[in-house]
Order: C-alpha cells, then structure tokens, then sequence
C-alpha cells in the first residue's frame, strides 16, 4: 500500500505557512514504514526540534483504479478516516528553501498516524464533515471538509492520472490552519464530528 498526500488544500493553512496558492493540488507521498504502529506512541525524532501536528481527514482505496473520472470517483472508496501527518517543520522550511524534496521531513518512521475508519454511508454529505484535533483537551485544529480547495472526488480523478490506485492505498487530504509543535508528554485526541478516531501519546 501507499500513501499518498495533499498538500495546501484548505486556504487558512496555506496563509499561516505564508504558501503560495497551488493551481493544481500539492502532492507528495509517505512510504508505509511511516504509518505508526497502532497503540505505539509517537517518539519524536532527534534530528528536529519542531515537530508539528497536522490533522487530516483519510480516504482508503477500495477498488483499482488509473484515469479515473470525477464522476466514478465515489467507486472507488468505501472508509472515510482521520490521521496525523507529523512533520519535522524546521527540516522542512530548510529543505524548501534549498528547492529539495520533503521526504526528510514528512517520511520519517512514525510520521503517519492512521486512526480509525468509518463507512462513508455513515456521512450524509462528504463535502460537510466537521473534524478537530484536541492537544490535552484543547481543540488546536478543526474544520470541515467543504472548506477544502479540492474534494474528495476531484482528489481521487487527479491522482489517479499520475499514480494507479491500489486496494489499501490512504489519501490524506490536506490540513486546515493550527498545525503547531507537538511536546513530549502531548496527548492527541481525533475526531469526526462527535466520534473520538485515535489518541496519541507523544514522547
């Protein structure tokens, strides 16, 4: 399986990283040796002193798929989930200055957090689910997927033109504003609309 990653796909983020606003959806990607074990903690690496959260609402893969049109896009997913990308900021900014990829900073081991998933005929509408991040019982992020630049859909057709998509594949797509800097003894808690999707401990 892989994951695949959207960058840039809600405004208020792309203003509080001081980015420019893509034309086409940012896309990058995590190997699976990312996604952290499940009950592990997250440890957060030595070579960064600023790891930040950023909550992402997922779309797992269900059918194969290549060149797949916004209309069919819907076939082709059945889980609606969220997850974590943590990403090493300072890692990042120095490598995005330098023109070089991010990998360093978004691929590390353990920088994948998978939580649960739900059946998408749970959701009454998939352009209107609310989601937050809670950082010890504050919520820090959260939003609502009819504040993403691109849907779901329009996600699924774009980047099924460059990559075949795989049974088990994750799409994240895209964090809102209040991604910050994670601290050892953090706890994490996701959630879709009422319904807790993971907790995690940092250290």
């Amino acid at each position: 399986m892989k994951i695949i990653c959207i960058g840039r796909n809600y405004t208020d983020h792309i203003a509080e990283l001081d980015s420019a606003r893509p034309e086409s959806p940012v896309v990058f990607m995590k190997p699976d040796s990312a996604i952290l074990l499940k009950k592990h903690p997250f440890v957060i690496p030595d070579f960064s002193n600023d790891v930040h959260h950023e909550v992402e609402v997922l779309v797992k893969i269900s059918k194969l798929g290549k060149h797949i049109d916004k209309k069919f896009a819907h076939k082709y997913y059945d889980e609606i989930g969220l997850g974590i990308d943590f990403t090493a900021r300072d890692l990042q900014t120095e490598l995005k200055a330098k023109g070089l990829p991010w990998e360093k900073a978004k691929s590390f081991d353990g920088a994948a957090v998978l939580g649960n998933f739900i059946p998408k005929n749970e959701f009454i509408d998939l352009k209107n689910i609310n989601f937050r991040l809670e950082n010890n019982g504050e919520v820090v992020q959260q939003a609502n997927t009819e504040l993403m630049l691109w849907d779901i859909d329009t996600l699924i057709e774009y980047v099924s033109k460059y990559f075949t998509l795989k049974i088990g594949d994750i799409i994240f797509t895209g964090t809102p504003k209040g991604v910050a800097r994670v601290k050892a003894d953090d706890v994490l808690q996701g959630y879709i609309e009422d319904k807790e999707m993971f907790s995690i401990k940092i250290k």
